[in-house]
Order: structure tokens, then C-alpha cells, then sequence
């Protein structure tokens, strides 16, 4: 990790403790388990909160093309870093939570979303139309994986029920500061979606 970009997440930290999360960029060894699931197959892929791209360059090692990347990125600091680092990569500098009201593909094309947003410090209001916003976009099949630093799921169950999500547990690494666990979220399947033939 690049000490310019450890200096910059300090001080985005320093101004908003709150919208940042963490005094720290994410290690490698957090970006390989959040993407670990990502590649060329995927499509098109969501980031949420990228700050300064340690998941974005993780899925770029992954085979995953620049210009298939979607960055949703509030901070103006790390924005203006992003387009330096990814001119490829389409991005927005907007909170999250306006996903609802933005239309990116006619049609929901993403195969994956990546978030970086810490969700403890979010309100369940503004949680519910981020995840609404997330999931209005991914195809069917896509899922959205999350880290929270701890190894509680930064859902709550009754926010899950009511967006008909469930969450998998991907995994956990000590070897970021402070220690994170990923988890995979996606919509819970109906009996309509399973094929007959094979019942």
C-alpha cells in the first residue's frame, strides 16, 4: 500500500470519522478475500465507497476490465484520485444513497457489487435505500459483498427480511487493521426461480 494513500485516508478520517469508517485503507489480503468470488465472468461491477481503489485494483488483477467498473465514490478527494488511477472506470461522486433515483443501465447489469461503506455508522433509513439502490441494479444472481470490521454482519435481520436478502458469511482476515469479515449478500430465492425439471 502506497504511504500517499495511507496519508490521504487519515485525513479523509480526520474531517469525517463518520463517513469514512476506518483510520486505515483496506490491506491486500481484505481486498483478495472481498473479490475473491469477481473475475472476467462477471460483468459489470459496482464499487460503493472505493476511496483510494485497493478493491478496484484487486479486480482489476482479476481479469475484471476497467471500463466494466462503476464507482460511486462522496469524498471529492478521493474522487479526483480515482479518475487519476482509473480514467477507464465510470465514476460518480455522490452518497450511496441516491442509487434509487439513478438510472446507470436501462436494464440491471451488474454482476456483482463491492462495498467499502462502513454501515455500522449508517442509519437503517439511509442502509434500506443503499441496498435498495444495489439491488434494483445487479442481474439476477448478483450479489453484493460487504466488510465490516468485526465479525458481526452490519445488517440487521429485520432490514434483511424486509428486502428479501440473506446473508453468507465469505470469510475473515487478522491481516488488515483493525481485522474484518466479509460477507456476501443476495436476494433469497422464491420457489419460482428453481427449475422444476431437476426437483
Amino acid at each position: 500500500m502506497p504511504a500517499s494513500d495511507a496519508l490521504s485516508f487519515l485525513a479523509a478520517w480526520t474531517v469525517a470519522p463518520f463517513r469514512v469508517g476506518s483510520v486505515t485503507p483496506s490491506s491486500s489480503s481484505l481486498a483478495a478475500l472481498m473479490t475473491r468470488d469477481i473475475g472476467l465472468g462477471t460483468g459489470p461491477v459496482l464499487e460503493l465507497g472505493p476511496g483510494t481503489g485497493p478493491f478496484t485494483r484487486a479486480m482489476l488483477a482479476r481479469g475484471v476490465n476497467e471500463e466494466d467498473l462503476t464507482l460511486i465514490e462522496s469524498d471529492p478527494d478521493f474522487a479526483a484520485l480515482l479518475r487519476r488511477r482509473f480514467p477507464a472506470a465510470r465514476l460518480f461522486e455522490m452518497d450511496a444513497v441516491g442509487l434509487c433515483q439513478l438510472s446507470l443501465f436501462q436494464r440491471p447489469v451488474f454482476g456483482a457489487a463491492v462495498s467499502g461503506l462502513p454501515f455500522r455508522l449508517i442509519s437503517p433509513r439511509k442502509t434500506h435505500a443503499i441496498l435498495d439502490g444495489v439491488f434494483a441494479n445487479l442481474r439476477p444472481g448478483g450479489a453484493l459483498y460487504q466488510f465490516t470490521l468485526g465479525r458481526r454482519c452490519p445488517f440487521d435481520q429485520s432490514l434483511l427480511d424486509r428486502l428479501d436478502l440473506e446473508v453468507t458469511r465469505v470469510g475473515h482476515t487478522f491481516r488488515n487493521f483493525p481485522p474484518a469479515t466479509v460477507y456476501r449478500v443476495a436476494r433469497i430465492k422464491t420457489l419460482s426461480t428453481y427449475d422444476w425439471r431437476f426437483a
